[in-house]
């Protein structure tokens, strides 16, 4: 199946034009998103209220003689964590909590680099300023010891304070691409074109742009950089025109989710995941429909329930005869992980993930959407991809 250079015939998009129609139905009947749902971005004078309160709080137990300590929403019990097919996981109104306190050795450093956050925190909103992740570690490495603390008590402090982090003036630094049928303004009044030969960086203020513009007919994550580095090689976006691609290259970081939150959000098109026929690729894929019991208590920002698994699909491996000498043997942490992704919530509602799975479970193999190469080096973006969108040949 070759097409022009311009995209396909009208004819080809039929099924996807029916696809998003039922899409479209579902948000008119309300199925999308509950009412009040969603942090919404505070402003400055309220979150420097918050902290100010929270200090309060602080100085008020030592004037007791009390031991101050922070309480938390406990993000890493199921118990906490409501699942919804609308909204995909997020927190209980009423959960149960952690506290960090100050005088158990335990907890009492946390409570100090908590503290010591929230001071940094507070200079950046009251002086308009902004700071990465990044930043933040590098002001004293030795005392947070690793970024994964720093972006651990960001969370916290994003989840106590109930506003999603862009408002504590703290951004991510984007590693995700973007490429395809969109062009947008940024918040500085930067013009982008993602529909040029090479991909763009997401950026780091995805509430900031505006002025969308797309005809694309879809929307495809692709989970790993070597595969999205591929199809635009192959000319996949112009093939497949109009269209646009993204990437996470692995693991989603925020911008990257908020990204296909707000190009959902905007234009209401299809949107597919093409990740490995392995539980890693499958927990990538459920991060961007139902989100993470992480980042939870801000998934109404975040999660885009309408994604659909395009491949790789276990069933693929049979229906297209891929050689076994091309599989790689589940590992016992993938069985695990597997296991682990079957027994979550959201499984109960997705028959056909579920067989999926099973089909995995049951060869005790996985593969990786390279194996395609072994058909032919363009199958993917010739074949595969093509016939998959053509025909709906998603679940």
């Amino acid at each position: 199946m070759a097409f022009p250079l311009r995209g396909p015939e009208a004819s080809f998009f039929e099924v996807l034009d029916q696809h998003r129609a039922s899409l479209l139905a579902a948000l008119r009947r309300g199925g999308e998103e509950p009412a009040g749902g969603g942090m919404r971005l505070a402003s400055s004078s309220e979150v420097l209220s918050s902290i100010e309160k929270i200090i309060q709080d602080i100085v008020t137990s030592l004037a007791r003689n009390e031991a101050p300590a922070f309480t938390i929403d406990n993000r890493s019990s199921w118990e906490n964590i409501k699942f919804e097919d609308s909204v995909g996981l997020h927190m209980v109104s009423h959960c149960t909590t952690r506290k960090i306190k100050s005088d158990s050795p335990k907890s009492v450093k946390n409570f100090a680099l908590i503290l010591k956050i929230f001071s940094m925190i507070y200079k950046l909103v009251q002086s308009n300023t902004y700071a990465t992740k990044r930043d933040i570690y590098y002001t004293d490495s030795q005392l947070f010891g690793n970024q994964t603390v720093v972006d651990n008590i960001i969370n916290d402090i994003s989840c106590m304070l109930k506003v999603p982090r862009r408002s504590l003036h703290i951004l991510s630094t984007s590693k995700g691409l973007i490429a395809g049928d969109l062009k947008y303004l940024e918040e500085d009044g930067t013009k982008v074109n993602c529909t040029r030969a090479t991909a763009v960086a997401v950026p780091s203020n995805i509430q900031g742009i505006q002025n969308l513009i797309t005809d694309a007919k879809f929307l495809l994550i692709v989970e790993k950089d070597a595969t999205f580095q591929r199809l635009l090689d192959d000319n996949f976006c112009n093939k497949m025109s109009p269209c646009i691609m993204v990437t996470g290259k692995g693991v989603p970081d925020l911008n990257t989710r908020l990204l296909v939150k707000k190009l959902w959000d905007t234009f209401h098109i299809p949107v597919f995941t093409l990740v490995d026929a392995d539980p890693h690729g499958i927990e990538i894929m459920c991060i961007y429909k139902y989100g993470s019991m992480a980042m939870s208590f801000e998934a109404h920002n975040l999660t885009v329930p309408a994604i659909r698994w395009l491949g790789l699909l276990p069933s693929d491996i049979k229906r297209l005869n891929i050689p076994k000498g091309t599989l790689i043997p589940l590992t016992k942490r993938d069985q695990m992980k597997l296991d682990s992704i079957l027994k979550r919530p959201y499984i109960t509602c997705q028959p056909f993930w579920r067989k999926e799975m099973e089909i995995m479970a049951d060869s005790k193999m996985k593969a990786e959407i390279q194996a395609l190469t072994f058909l032919s080096s363009d199958y993917l973006s010739r074949v595969y991809l093509p016939n998959k969108l053509k025909f709906g040949g998603w679940i």
